[in-house]
């Protein structure tokens, strides 16, 4: 064949070019299909005429190659990588979270990304299971300072409530009557005026601290106030109620144990007096109904309640030393409680000589059934009651003003068998209705037909 000018020309097929032997080439492997391509369509046509688009669709209508390029093929574009899914509490998102976490190591504390603020925990918290009463205070909230704080607590709030009726009440009586009190004659132990609105004011300044003590647990110690009536966390109501009908009972016990101590007791009464009829009876009664059980319930609550758990709290579990133990073993007992809450009881009542055993006896017994039983309900019922058979016997005969002063001896060892035998009866009977004494676990909660055992043995012819 002929080769072109300077004499070159392809040789003819099989003839020998000195490349024997080598190895035929290789067809070069498919390239891979491209990605798809997302944006307007790439020219890959002649210049100046019509041709498929690279994702060999028919160009648009009218669309013609850049003019100049010629056949020179367009770099296709590359697409860009998508963000990978980063699946969160809400769905996948395109973003995955900075340094490990959202929003980077500085997001807030309760914050969590694209989720809802972290939940708080709840404001109150529970004894632990098998806490007995006297302990109810020490839950995983305690501190040293709470049963401080909460004590000042209820004594300045019951107080300044107190003063606030007071004012209320000589404001009333000032418009009622036109005449205000007097702070030196022989009225000066009235308010407003009346025997029985005088009585009704001083019972109800009593029962004011009795949401006093509830606040205190809940805002104080951040505990359920329920857990100053018993370890099941409220009052149970069924056990009360057989409480109740042991009060009567012994009520009545000790009534007549105070007739016969009374036959030993020189007749110091006027011989004056006598019935002085419904119309005087009736308010009186309405008021001591009525009050009564409120009064007695927050002395109950306050003494054998608050108090009483506040002193528990304090278990010096923490001290190492020998004497640190010592005290330590000593205070995890109720008996300190049992000791500082029945010494203030007694204070705020004006017997003096033996009636201050009487009072001292009564808050002791009345505490220690409560650590018995595991509550406050008998405790409230026997007061209850006790309070209701001495304000209105008085009542009947036209006094409404309880004397405290000095109490024979006599009159008070018939006060005080009673208070033993009706603690003796409580706590006999809580053993055989079983009756919870201490704190139960979760998955044991023994229901609202559990009962603790409280047993208050006061039935004594003076107001507790």
């Amino acid at each position: 064949m002929a080769g072109d000018e300077n004499g070159w020309a392809p040789l003819d097929p099989g003839m020998p070019d000195g490349s024997e032997g080598a190895p035929e080439p290789q067809a070069p492997a498919p390239a891979p299909p491209a990605p798809p391509v997302i944006g307007p369509p790439v020219p890959t046509g002649p210049a100046g005429s019509p041709g498929p688009t690279s994702d060999g669709l028919p160009a648009p209508t009218g669309w013609t190659w850049p003019a100049g390029q010629g056949a020179q093929p367009q770099p296709t574009p590359q697409p860009q990588p998508m963000a990978q899914p980063y699946p969160g509490q809400y769905g996948a998102h395109p973003y995955p979270p900075a340094y490990g976490a959202p929003y980077g190591p500085y997001a807030p504390q309760a914050f969590t990304g694209y989720g809802p603020p972290r939940p708080k925990g709840p404001w109150t918290a529970a004894p632990p299971p098998g806490t007995p009463f006297h302990r109810m205070a020490r839950t995983p909230l305690h501190r040293w300072w709470r049963p401080l704080v909460g004590s000042a607590a209820i004594i300045v709030a019951g107080m300044a409530l107190a003063i606030g009726m007071m004012i209320i009440g000589i404001v009333v009586r000032v418009i009622a009557t036109g005449d205000a009190p007097d702070a030196t004659g022989s009225g000066a132990d009235t308010i407003l005026g009346n025997p029985t609105a005088d009585l009704a004011f001083n019972l109800a300044v009593i029962a004011v601290f009795l949401p006093m003590a509830l606040l205190a647990a809940w805002l104080v110690q951040r505990r359920r106030p329920g857990t100053l009536a018993s370890v099941a966390g409220r009052v149970r109501w069924r056990w009360l109620l057989t409480c109740c009908g042991l009060a009567v009972g012994f009520c009545v016990l000790s009534y007549a144990s105070s007739i016969v101590a009374s036959a030993f007791l020189p007749d110091d009464s006027s011989g004056g007096e006598h019935w002085v009829g419904w119309g005087r009876f009736a308010p009186a009664a309405i008021v001591i109904v009525l009050l009564v059980p409120l009064q007695s319930s927050a002395e109950e609550v306050v003494f054998r309640g608050w108090l009483l758990q506040a002193v528990g709290a304090c278990t010096l579990k923490t001290r190492t030393g020998r004497v640190g133990r010592a005290f330590s073993a000593v205070f995890r007992t109720p008996w300190p409680g049992i000791v500082i809450g029945s010494a203030a009881f007694t204070s705020l009542h004006g017997y003096t000589g033996w009636g201050i055993l009487d009072i001292f006896v009564f808050g002791a017994v009345a505490a220690w059934l409560a650590t018995r039983t595991g509550g406050l309900e008998s405790g409230i019922a026997l007061h209850v009651f006790n309070n209701l058979l001495a304000f209105l016997g008085p009542a009947a005969v036209g006094k409404l003003d309880i004397d405290q002063g000095s109490v024979p001896w006599q009159a008070v060892a018939a006060d005080v068998a009673p208070m033993l035998l009706y603690a003796a009866v409580v706590v006999w009977l809580a053993r055989r209705k079983r009756i919870q004494t201490v704190t139960a676990a979760p998955a044991e909660d023994p229901g609202p037909g559990a009962v603790p055992q409280d047993a208050e043995p006061a039935f004594v012819s003076r107001p507790q």
